[in-house]
């Protein structure tokens, strides 16, 4: 068991490795800022662009309230939504005047140095040895799956992309590719992590105070990412309940603990859950969320996901299995930090495939026990063997090094894929600059209540700029998406005629059409000829007309 002291210079090591961290992934949007791209703006995300506009759009609302409307559906709903990390982003934006894009930037460093900061602190609680607290945090923060492989297949057989992409692209459990690119990921997983550590703490302790502490964070996890609340509340649950088992002793500190975690996080849980229940905008929203198409994979694929981390904790995990059954000392699941670590893979694992369509996001903060796990068996196991060989000999560092190489491929591939990606200076990481002109006319001109017809690429930064309604923005947030991208392509069409054009608009509460490069790739037309369109906002790349019903 760890004293849980950490020296200066292991915060020293850390500091310097977040640092490098944080400039590396900081790399892709200044690249994508300074490159040219002359009649063009880039928007300053870099991967994830629908969901990120979707916090955009928050972000936007709540620049002057407190509760807000889904501006991302065209259908009239009223002013319920919260969430307090983009309320905080929003107003600490306001308060300085600092663009968006910078403000989203100074938070995915603090939700990465955060983050990165737990992820040690977490790994010197459960290991003595700084070498295998350096070795876990190195894993934790730069490890990936097996997807490299899936990229050398498309090439070897020149497929236009690789066969199940998801198993290269999924970001939760891979803590570099969050930081990069996904912070509120991160700002989540320190979250939960501090959440754990302080119900251990108070365990070893035997102070309840420290589950005061834990409430307070799952409160602020509740009102900002609430199903993460699933992994905090089951996993110390289920911990307490092993140990009952094993001990047969009533786990009175866990008991206590988790009533004290629960009742102080449950607000943000029971606002989310009416929230989806009871108003049937909301209800739809969640209900779309399988429009993503992003699912837990199964065993091949998760292997493939989280690559030699996992393989290699599984190899942990069964040995000491048996070695816990065959009563052998010096087990790590004997001690009460390394059974917690056990419950934490078995059931982290078994959370990702909660019959829910976010799933996928019970894997966020999974890493941190397969590194440990993974440490484990290099330590204990794999080195001792290597020892015997007079090359390998007392050389910890050198294994440290290959298993750190051994892990990063994933990720060096994403990290210089976004490089090309950005070079095309295409949608959806750019607008025309007569885009952004236009939204930003119609956040001026337009009456806060308007609807605006766009193609899907425009609409998704509609609300974050305009911060009026988009007809169709998001794959969850817009409701009926895939009719409204149907009746958009409909729209835009050159076949179409305009009588039915007018009869799109009319019949869906339009106020606005936008058409410019997104909504003429969908099909040319002139909307002078629509009777009911009036030219309000013009620009070389860009038109914009408004809807105004003939008279009876």
């Amino acid at each position: 068991m760890s004293s849980f002291k950490i020296e200066h210079r292991e915060w020293k090591f850390v500091i310097w490795v977040v640092v490098a961290i944080l400039v590396l992934t900081s790399i892709p949007y200044v690249f994508a800022a300074e490159i040219p791209h002359p009649g063009k703006q880039f928007m300053g995300f870099i991967l994830n662009v629908s969901d990120h506009t979707q916090y955009l759009s928050w972000y936007k609302g709540f620049e002057s309230r407190v509760l807000i409307s889904n501006k991302q559906t065209s259908e009239p709903n009223p002013e319920i939504f919260f969430n307090l990390l983009w309320w905080v982003m929003s107003r600490f934006g306001k308060l300085t005047g600092l663009d968006y894009r910078i403000v989203y930037q100074i938070f995915r460093w603090l939700s990465g140095a955060a983050f990165l900061s737990m992820a040690y602190t977490t790994a010197a609680f459960f290991f003595e040895d700084v070498f295998r607290r350096r070795f876990a945090f190195l894993i934790t923060a730069l490890g990936s799956g097996l997807g490299w492989g899936l990229v050398l297949l498309k090439y070897a057989l020149n497929l236009s992309d690789v066969p199940y992409p998801l198993d290269l692209y999924v970001s939760e459990g891979n803590s570099f590719l969050c930081i990069m690119a996904y912070p509120h990921f991160m700002q989540a997983a320190s979250f939960i992590l501090a959440i754990l550590l302080l119900l251990l703490v108070g365990e070893r302790r035997g102070q309840l105070r420290f589950a005061v502490f834990a409430g307070g964070i799952a409160f602020l996890l509740g009102w900002t990412h609430t199903y993460d609340l699933f992994l905090v509340w089951i996993i110390p649950v289920a911990y307490g309940g092993v140990k009952f088992l094993l001990e047969r002793k009533f786990p009175h500190y866990w008991f206590r603990a988790m009533l004290i975690v629960g009742l102080i996080s449950s607000p943000g849980a029971i606002y989310s859950f009416l929230l989806t229940r009871l108003n049937p905008i909301w209800e739809v929203v969640l209900a779309q969320f399988d429009n993503a198409g992003v699912f837990t994979p199964n065993l091949l694929h998760m292997l493939i996901l989280m690559g030699f981390p996992l393989i290699f904790a599984l190899a942990a995990m069964v040995i000491e299995l048996v070695r816990w059954i065959r009563h052998q000392p010096d087990g790590f699941l004997r001690d009460d930090a390394g059974l917690f670590i056990g419950v934490w893979f078995v059931v982290g694992w078994i959370l990702t495939y909660l019959p829910a369509d976010f799933q996928i996001h019970m894997i966020n903060s999974w890493q941190v026990p397969i590194a440990i796990l993974m440490t484990l068996f290099v330590t204990k196991y794999l080195l001792p063997l290597l020892n015997k060989l007079q090359w390998m000999a007392e050389k910890r560092w050198l294994v440290a090094v290959l298993a750190v190489v051994l892990v990063i491929p994933t990720n060096l591939y994403l990290f210089s894929w976004r490089f090309l990606d950005l070079s095309r200076l295409d949608y959806p990481y750019y607008l025309y600059q007569d885009e952004v002109a236009a939204m930003n006319w119609l956040e001026a001109n337009a009456p806060e209540e308007s609807v605006v017809f766009s193609a899907y690429d425009t609409g998704a930064y509609l609300p974050g700029i305009s911060g009026r309604t988009a007809f169709l923005s998001h794959w969850a947030q817009t409701v009926d998406f895939y009719k409204k991208r149907d009746l958009a392509a409909e729209f835009y069409s050159s076949t179409t005629s305009n009588a039915r054009r007018q009869q799109i608009l009319e019949q869906n509460g339009v106020d606005y059409v936008l058409y410019g490069p997104a909504e003429q790739a969908l099909g040319k037309f002139d909307p002078e000829e629509i009777k009911v369109l009036r030219l309000v906002f013009s620009s070389p790349e860009v038109s914009l007309y408004a809807l105004e019903p003939e008279s009876p």
